[in-house]
């Protein structure tokens, strides 16, 4: 079931000449793309991994930002690899700060560190002219989001949030299911992501990572944002949202580790359409589905469980098994897809202002637990975007160069 990419060639390399990124001609400075990494734990090393599976051997120069200069070597499944250096298991050149490491010009950064980090790094990488593939969420508030985004779009380069799942053979056939109306009018929503934090990196004590803490950006709502992504991508933007839950574990954390929400979305006629979606850091087993409820019917996917199902009635009628597919390949996929997007000179079906939407509503999400009142999802581009309404798998107010591809 797996579709695997072959490595990028040279001719691939001749044939990116997309006339963008300040006049350079080709949208790589070298002969190879040069990528830079902020942040190398378990998602970073991932990327790097198939960063390299891509290109294949020799085929991108690497480098990175490190402080702690930590070797450890982790493989697909998050296991310590017994004996290796990650600076002699990938070849890479090594710097102590951002500047001098951006001094180089790298092509692509690499944004994978925690996230309240990452629009400072990304703001610096793009003032240098580079693409930036950030990690899931764009940042965990609205601080610099709409100026990173306006500084992209001027400096027309490409900028994905790494939200894989959009990916999934699944969730596009569940897209194309709900657009041919299999269930009819859609009546509720419900979305469900439940995991068990200690087990999310087997690794490292779960108390250090950035989703336990406050400090770096950490809580359910934005951690485990991909079904807020993934619904945007379905229904488009909430007008409100209401949120209860908090710290409610016994979990050693100093973030929300349950979040209970009803969101507010609207049908193209201004009929509600009221979703239900449910977050938590503490179950055992994992969950991971949306459920579309309609007048004629049921679409189910179940992520965890690995099918996806269409109910006419009581009567199944359509089903498909995804056990085979291999994890990896979503990343796989989002990458080939991002390095796709710089050869055509296009924006990614997650571009940072799709990655800024979402974000909205873990934003508004966040104030409601706190008001415990119902909190409007604000719009953070509304100064950029004369017409800011988001439409499912659309930008905002796509810049004229700036067109949104599919391809993966």
């Amino acid at each position: 079931m797996r579709t695997t990419k072959r490595p990028f060639s040279t001719s691939d390399m001749a044939a990116m000449s997309h006339p963008s990124r300040n006049g350079r001609g080709t949208p790589f400075r070298g002969k190879i793309p040069h990528c830079l990494f902020v942040g190398l734990g378990g998602v970073g090393q991932r990327h790097l991994r198939n960063l390299v599976e891509l290109f294949g051997p020799g085929g991108v120069e690497i480098s990175a930002v490190r402080l702690r200069r930590e070797q450890t070597v982790l493989d697909d499944k998050l296991q310590v690899v017994p004996g290796a250096r990650l600076e002699d298991v990938y070849p890479m050149r090594v710097f102590d700060a951002l500047e001098p490491a951006l001094a180089q010009c790298p092509d692509v950064v690499f944004v994978t560190n925690p996230s309240r980090q990452h629009i400072p790094v990304a703001r610096a990488a793009v003032e240098h002219g580079a693409h930036v593939f950030i990690e899931k969420p764009i940042s965990d508030d609205e601080a610099g989001v709409a100026g990173l985004v306006k500084l992209a779009r001027e400096r027309e380069v490409a900028g994905m949030v790494a939200y894989q799942l959009r990916q999934h053979p699944g969730f596009r056939r569940l897209q194309s299911w709900l657009a041919a109306g299999r269930v009819g009018r859609v009546l509720s929503v419900r979305a469900d992501i439940g995991e068990y934090l200690p087990g999310f990196h087997p690794y490292e004590d779960y108390r250090r990572m950035y989703a336990s803490r406050a400090d770096q950006g950490g809580g359910v709502i934005c951690t485990q944002i991909h079904e807020i992504d993934l619904l945007g991508a379905l229904f488009g933007r909430p007008k409100r949202v209401f949120a209860i839950g908090g710290k409610l574990s016994s979990l050693e954390v100093d973030v929300e580790d349950v979040s209970l929400s009803l969101l507010e979305y609207q049908h193209e006629d201004g009929g509600l359409l009221p979703v239900h979606l449910h977050q938590d850091y503490t179950s055992r087993p994992s969950r991971r589905s949306i459920a579309i409820y309609g007048e004629a019917g049921t679409l189910e996917l179940d992520l965890a469980g690995a099918t996806l199902s269409w109910f006419a009635g009581k009567q199944l009628e359509e089903q498909h098994d995804y056990s085979e597919y291999p994890r990896n390949q979503l990343f796989l996929s989002e990458l080939s897809h991002f390095f796709e997007c710089i050869q055509l000179g296009t924006q990614p079906v997650v571009d940072l202002e799709a990655g800024t939407r979402s974000l909205e509503v873990g934003v508004a999400l966040k104030r409601s637990l706190e008001s415990r009142m119902p909190e409007p999802v604000p719009d953070l581009l509304a100064k950029l975007d004369h017409d800011s309404d988001w439409l499912p798998s659309q930008p905002p107010h796509p810049h004229k160069k700036n067109v949104r591809t599919e391809a993966a």
